[in-house]
């Protein structure tokens, strides 16, 4: 099998693998993790695991404009990880992420998981030496993001074209793919959105899309901002008195464009919620009410609904509610998936 794509454009590649049937690994499904968002892991493999998730072995691309949410998708995965018992290596060449961040998604940072790499094949480096203790769970390196690498060839002399970039991630993905499944490592990769004379691409090249299993698209939602309002009459300590609001959050939409998981181009949401992360709560509420026609949210415990959506969050999590609200979001979306399948007889074969 022999790929090749041309393209003259500061992000595309040549792509060229001779010799090798590839297809993007399919997942170990007995070893998987969650993302921290209910909905989000249903759209990705519901219909190969109750409740869905990720599957270790695979190569993740999340992706999309700057400010969306990729460095909490890692984050979450990251955290999920060592939840679990896994190892996480993170790899930040934007060298924006700090221990205060990183404890909202619950991971634990230190000189030994956390490095700045500047170039590609320092990536790729990074991979090849992890040597995790227990390779019966998931694994995972998280690289934040791939659009801050470079070469050393831009870094000397300079790379206008972005064509050594790009080849150096064909040839590490090439070479790696094959120990990522069978490390049952979880690669995921965040990158930003650049336009060019063919359209929408990602930096670095067709490889990476080409290598990998499942590829996320994040963008913003139209009137997506979660606002908090507070009316005060009158507060004798302070003097306060009138209404005042701030925006707490992000409605954040997301696409699969490409998986080798289950079926792509499933659509969704998540919220947001600064200095939380992604609250998985408000999500389910939210999806749950939308897919019901209903005025008010279902709570999932003693008939209680409310108009407010804080007010709702703040009851399900009051009364430890989250797994029957999740549970009802689960049995919805199977329920729609079953609605949307056609019952086919089987092809006839000549």
């Amino acid at each position: 099998m022999k790929i090749r794509q041309t393209e003259q454009a500061v992000d595309e590649d040549i792509i060229e693998v001779d010799g090798i049937d590839f297809k993007p690994n399919t997942g170990n499904f007995k070893i998987t993790v969650s993302t921290g968002c209910t909905l989000l892991d249903l759209i990705i493999s519901g219909l190969r695991l109750k409740g869905g998730g990720l599957p270790s072995g695979i190569l993740i691309e999340v992706y999309g404009p700057t400010g969306v949410g990729k460095t909490a998708i890692l984050s979450e995965i990251a955290g999920s990880v060592q939840y679990r018992g896994g190892e996480v290596k993170f790899l930040d060449p934007e060298a924006r992420l700090d221990q205060q961040y990183a404890e909202i998604y619950g991971m634990e940072l230190n000189k030994n998981n956390y490095t700045m790499p500047k170039t590609v094949p320092q990536v790729f480096e990074e991979i090849k030496s992890f040597r995790p203790k227990n390779t019966g769970i998931a694994n995972a390196v998280c690289t934040d993001s791939l659009a801050a690498l470079s070469t050393d060839l831009e870094l000397d002399s300079g790379d206008a074209m972005g064509m050594r970039r790009a080849k150096e991630f064909s040839a590490g993905l090439r070479k790696t793919c094959v120990e990522i499944k069978e490390n049952n490592f979880i690669i995921a990769c965040s990158n930003q959105i650049r336009q060019s004379q063919y359209g929408e691409v990602t930096p670095g090249g067709m490889g990476i899309p080409f290598y990998a299993s499942l590829r996320i698209k994040l963008f913003p939602t139209k009137g997506g901002q979660v606002t908090k309002r507070v009316k005060i009459k009158e507060d004798h300590a302070t003097g306060l008195v009138g209404e005042f609001e701030k925006v707490t959050g992000n409605k954040v939409g997301f696409q699969i464009t490409k998986s080798s998981l289950d079926e792509p181009w499933r659509k969704g949401f998540f919220y947001l919620m600064f200095g939380y992360g992604i609250d998985d709560i408000r999500t389910c509420l939210q999806y749950n009410k939308e897919m019901t026609s209903q005025t008010k949210y279902d709570c999932c415990g003693n008939d209680k609904w409310y108009v407010s959506l804080d007010k709702a969050v703040d009851y399900v999590e009051k009364h430890q509610l989250q797994e029957a609200l999740r549970n009802k979001t689960i049995y919805l979306w199977e329920a729609i998936q079953k609605a949307l399948t056609d019952e086919r007889d089987p092809k006839i074969r000549r």
